[in-house]
């Protein structure tokens, strides 16, 4: 890998890299030719959600993400980790995270979980993942210190115990060099920067592919956590990639861009296009180089009256499908008769503006 690309099953991935959140095994309303038009080049997927539905035996039997899925670019797995602890937060009668792993009984199923170190990476290797995370133990960013103390001791452990069980996993397989899935490891601590130091660390001794920015991304506000993003990304040499997990607004990819982050995936683009809020530029349109400081961006609010008779697209500048045959004023009548065909359309709008807000930071670092 350089700091441009990163090879993955010997398919190159430029970067940066905006990857929607296909949780289940699909980014709604789109199907896979539809994110290729859309430019995208890889999508996040979800062990904690693709082990309760359609089940892993499932997946085995349709031959493995891929070909379930009918996408053949990269597929990063996400561990779950984030999603059960957000679970058990929310109501711990709903599981409960040991130094074994992460038990869990999802809310409406009498059906109870094991979430282990080995059995995530082992998961994760069936379902025919490119890029596989290691199991962590989350926090909030205002957790105490005590709670942050273990969750990055526990991180530590964890993320050792997943390197020996890919190894593991490597050797039974007979795979070697660039056919194998990269291994990335997640650096917790909340906001102290001693934890976030041991963490990262501790991870760089074991030996990894790549990292993950730990916890969630913002504030109780919604604001970006830009000093201790930019704190985390300092500990790690440059030459390994980094994945800001969870961002995805377009201004806060840039931001994270611009503290060293490569790999970005989100489900705020796909879900705000179905809500109808749309994305555009503000800078001349059909112009890819343009910068990205000041009001560089706009939302177009789909159920706003003055859409009803506007014969124009979201963008002259966008050729998405969307944009290329469809006007904002047909896009109206869609939304409010609650047709399908506008979910579809305006999330691969808001896809193409992400996949165009990669060529825009690209062309922006060799300009």
């Amino acid at each position: 890998m350089n700091k441009n690309t990163i090879r993955l099953r010997n398919q190159p991935v430029k970067l940066p890299v905006f990857m929607p959140d296909a949780t289940l095994g699909i980014v709604r309303s789109v199907d896979a030719a539809d994110l290729e038009d859309c430019h995208i080049q890889a999508v996040v997927m979800n062990t904690y959600h693709l082990m309760q539905r359609p089940g892993s035996t499932t997946i085995d039997s349709l031959g493995g993400l891929h070909d379930m899925c009918g996408w053949q670019r990269p597929i990063v797995t996400d561990s779950g980790g984030f999603q059960a602890y957000s679970l058990i937060q929310e109501n711990p009668k709903f599981g409960s995270i040991t130094e074994k792993g992460i038990h869990f009984r999802p809310e409406g199923t009498a059906r109870k979980f094991l979430l282990t170190p080995e059995k995530c990476i082992q998961l994760q290797f069936g379902y025919g993942s490119d890029v596989i995370i290691c199991l962590d133990q989350c926090t909030h960013v205002d957790a105490p210190l005590d709670q942050q103390q273990q969750a990055v001791e526990r991180t530590v452990r964890w993320a050792g115990q997943c390197k020996a069980e890919y190894l593991n996993q490597l050797e039974h397989a007979k795979i070697r060099g660039d056919a194998r899935p990269k291994l990335f490891a997640v650096i917790q601590g909340g906001g102290y920067r001693d934890l976030r130091k041991a963490c990262a660390e501790q991870l760089l001794e074991i030996g990894f592919d790549g990292f993950g920015f730990g916890g969630w991304p913002l504030d109780k506000q919604g604001v970006l956590l830009d000093e201790i993003l930019a704190y985390t990304r300092s500990l790690i040499p440059s030459d390994y990639p980094m994945h800001a997990l969870g961002v995805g607004h377009p201004r806060n990819v840039v931001a994270c861009h611009d503290l060293g982050y490569a790999l970005f995936d989100s489900a705020m683009p796909t879900r705000d296009a179905r809500h109808g809020r749309l994305y555009r530029y503000n800078q001349p349109d059909g112009d890819p180089g343009a910068g990205l400081m000041g009001d560089w961006m706009r939302y177009i609010y789909i159920d706003d009256k003055k859409h009803i008779k506007l014969d124009k697209p979201i963008s002259d500048g966008c050729d998405c499908l969307c944009c290329r045959r469809y006007s904002l004023g047909f896009l109206h009548h869609l939304f409010k008769i609650n047709d399908h065909l506008f979910y579809r359309l305006a999330t691969m709008h808001n896809l193409r503006f992400m996949s165009q807000l990669e060529e825009r930071l690209r062309l922006r670092a060799i300009g």
